[in-house]
């Protein structure tokens, strides 16, 4: 499919786009303050909405995982806010339906729905070092939960595991794999400590899950993404990292190891490494890198990581 420029009408830069669930419509996230909502089909597209809110350039976007949840978009900013913004009743109508301001002295630099069996779930990462986790109740209000201090000098991401533990559907059964009993709730942070963290809820407190931190990288952390895992039926977890030292790890533990994580570098990109992005059956890996290449990896079956491809992109 050949390349397709979309005009997103922003008067800034913009630092991050999010496909809803079914890729229909595109947001964008900008320096101006603003996101653009943006209907895309086939090589046409079209400009929503625009949502205004935010006091500062919005960092990211985030759609919610599944439909059951209706149009729901996150976004966070350099305000300190997070914004969660509801399509009302007309299509392309939206609203304001709650925002947080936890971090209201600090940026918020990242956010990230909870696989959609966890419940509607938000992890935000802050400049403040902190993460708060926003759980949506059957009443309409959110509880809150914490990690002070994740990364002293500021949280730049957050990601959240499968719901469901690797392997879960090997132990269990078909029958009986999307019991609550598997499901599990891990996150993944990156810093400007230049760490790789994972976190586990346990009884209503989020506990640091691997000792010590993950640490391979030698500047700020600037991407986490944790691998989907089809159901639980890979025997291992996937994390990958993305550095301003301009290498990213990908990050294994297997199974019967969930605390003991290996890493291993996929490439010395020479240049930052801004975002990673994993294919939904998570056996491909996208790398934007400070050089404007995107690149796409996979995994042979000898345990390798090789390039497929390099996606044409434009400069100005």
């Amino acid at each position: 499919m050949p390349p397709h420029k979309i005009e997103t009408g922003h008067q800034d830069v913009v630092h991050d786009i999010a496909m809803d669930y079914y890729g229909n419509r595109m947001a964008t996230a900008s320096s101006d303050n603003t996101i653009k909502i943006i209907g895309i089909r086939g090589n046409s597209h079209k400009q929503l909405a625009t949502l205004t809110g935010h006091q500062g350039p919005v960092w990211q976007v985030a759609w919610a995982n599944h439909p059951k949840y209706g149009s729901l978009l996150a976004s966070c900013s350099c305000d300190g806010s997070v914004i969660i913004w509801k399509e009302g009743s007309k299509h392309n109508e939206w609203m304001q339906a709650h925002t947080f301001t936890e971090h209201k002295n600090s940026s918020v630099n990242s956010i990230a729905w909870a696989p959609h069996e966890l419940g509607l779930c938000l992890a935000c990462g802050s400049s403040d070092g902190n993460i708060s986790v926003f759980s949506a109740r059957s009443d309409g209000g959110w509880d809150t939960t914490r990690i002070d201090q994740a990364h002293p000098g500021g949280v730049t991401s957050v990601s959240w595991a499968p719901a469901i533990s690797p392997g879960a559907l090997i132990n269990s059964g078909v029958s009986n794999y999307q019991s609550e009993y598997y499901y599990v709730q891990k996150l993944v942070s990156g810093g400007c400590d230049n760490s790789v963290k994972i976190w586990k809820l346990y009884n209503g407190i989020w506990k640091m899950d691997c000792f010590p931190a993950l640490e391979m990288h030698k500047d700020w952390v600037r991407d986490v993404a944790w691998a989907p895992n089809l159901g639980g039926l890979l025997p291992k977890s996937t994390i990958a990292s993305a550095s301003q030292d301009g290498t990213v790890v990908i990050w294994t533990s297997q199974m019967k190891q969930s605390e003991q994580w290996e890493g291993r570098v996929l490439c010395d990109f020479k240049t930052p490494v801004w975002r990673l992005a994993w294919s939904l059956t998570g056996n491909v890996l996208v790398v934007s890198d400070g050089n404007n290449n995107v690149t796409l990896w996979n995994e042979a079956v000898d345990g390798e990581w090789q390039q497929v491809t390099t996606v044409e992109t434009w400069v100005f």
